[in-house]
């Protein structure tokens, strides 16, 4: 049975021209002239895809994509506006649009979107249920839930998605979530964290170059947007590229194609793009080091993933699997927490979150006896409960090595100086009573990016 497409539109010629390109498509089309006309032909038959545009007769396009996500949220809805119009096409992406294209048609991007769109439909985009999210991103807790519900959701999108969160708690997994639950999971998923590449090579990294463009070019290299074409692009750590690139990067994104250092030439790439930072980028914008039409390019939606400290109900279940995965890769028996251990981890802040959390349970694996995790194998000293403003504490019995301990205490205090001011670190010296260049080197020494 043929793919069906609605077509939304009041202009005969636009109507024909999608009915046309649809058609060589092998979908079976019918046409609406307005909002009344889609309601009914919705109301009739179910359709794998709907093209509409945002003026219409006797409503908007933005009504149809809300009474699809309503009604029938497995119909992907794309939104055709005006050249121009990018408040409109962003603020249907939020009401839950698949996508946009924009007037006069483009037919290469509009056969590349519908094709995009379809794959949501095919059995094997579908067939991966909610239980491999399940797998991956463990927890149980209220947070977790309403994250899981919310990657589902994205993963139908094309919108750009903005992973808020701090250090260690999962945001690149999130991101792969987001890509494999969605049409271009058989594509590639490129990650990169922008922090890493060196300023004077970032053009190149992200764009290519050609073979003698610059000293060192000896070869022709396609980049990350064309490694990525037809996938998704995650930039991790965005808030970190300097603004000559963030530049670069805004063009990009709005023209859909790239041109390599040393091209003569811009090349068209379909690429989804992912964004994440533990920093507070709204922050950034307004510190100037961020450019602000950027962040909205970036952050059409934006998605919050919970630190481990507000899910602590996790944390066993989180520890359990840590410490199977431990033995499975040294070929051991498992290692069991003891129940004062447990409780020791649940009322540590956990700064560094997920991450910490596995790399102190490796750490304790090692220096247990009889494969039972005592709470001074996790090296914590007397860890306070949450919000009761012991920073040190600690029994000295407790304490195997007292330069250790003493870091240990140091982490937390700036961590949580950190947090508590959103990662400004001259905020957060002044709060500990320290100069910033003792902060910058105290930041360095621990390892604290």
């Amino acid at each position: 049975m043929a793919q069906r497409a609605l077509i939304v539109d009041d202009e005969p010629d636009i109507r024909e021209l999608l009915e046309i390109t649809l058609g060589r498509m092998k979908l079976d089309t019918r046409c609406a002239r307005n909002v009344k006309e889609a309601r009914e032909w919705l109301a009739r038959e179910p359709f794998d895809l709907c093209l509409t545009d945002m003026r219409l007769p006797d409503g908007t396009g933005q009504e149809l994509v809300q009474l699809i996500q309503q009604r029938y949220p497995q119909t992907p809805v794309a939104m055709i506006t005006a050249y121009g119009s990018l408040d409109t096409a962003i603020n249907a992406l939020k009401a839950g649009a698949f996508d946009f294209l924009t007037k006069p048609v483009d037919l290469a991007r509009l056969r590349e979107l519908v094709a995009t769109a379809l794959r949501l439909r095919s059995p094997q985009v579908q067939d991966v249920a909610e239980g491999s999210v399940d797998s991956r991103l463990l927890g149980d807790s209220p947070p977790m839930r309403v994250l899981r519900k919310q990657i589902a959701k994205l993963s139908r999108s094309q919108a750009p998605v903005y992973i808020s969160g701090e250090s260690g708690s999962g945001k690149e997994l999130v991101a792969r979530l987001i890509h494999e639950l969605g049409p271009r999971t058989e594509q590639p998923f490129v990650p990169v964290n922008c922090g890493a590449i060196p300023s004077e090579l970032m053009e190149s990294e992200f764009f290519g170059h050609k073979k003698g463009s610059f000293t060192g070019a000896v070869e022709d290299k396609p980049g990350l947007f064309k490694a990525a074409d037809g996938g998704t692009l995650f930039l991790d750590e965005v808030a970190d590229l300097p603004l000559p690139m963030q530049v670069k990067l805004l063009r990009a994104i709005q023209e859909k194609a790239v041109r390599a250092v040393g091209g003569q030439q811009e090349v068209a790439v379909d690429v989804r793009i992912l964004s994440a930072t533990h920093k507070d980028l709204a922050g950034e914008v307004a510190a100037g080091r961020f450019r602000q039409d950027l962040y909205y390019r970036l952050n059409v939606i934006e998605l919050g993933v919970p630190p481990l400290r507000e899910r602590r109900e996790d944390i066993a279940l989180l520890a359990e699997r840590s410490l199977q995965r431990l033995a499975a890769e040294c070929g051991l028996e498992p290692a069991q927490l003891s129940d004062e251990a447990l409780e020791k981890l649940k009322s540590y802040r956990f700064p560094g979150n997920v991450r910490e959390l596995e790399n102190m349970l490796e750490r304790a694996y090692t220096l247990c006896e009889d494969d039972l995790i005592q709470a001074s194998d996790l090296r914590l000293g007397d860890a306070p409960a949450p919000g009761s403003g012991d920073s040190a504490g600690g029994s000295l019995t407790q304490i195997d090595d007292l330069e250790d301990f003493l870091e240990s205490i140091e982490r937390q205090a700036i961590m949580q100086a950190l947090e508590e001011t959103r990662w400004n670190r001259t905020a957060a010296a002044q709060r500990l009573g320290l100069s910033f260049r003792s902060m910058r080197y105290r930041l360095k020494k621990l390892g604290i990016d």
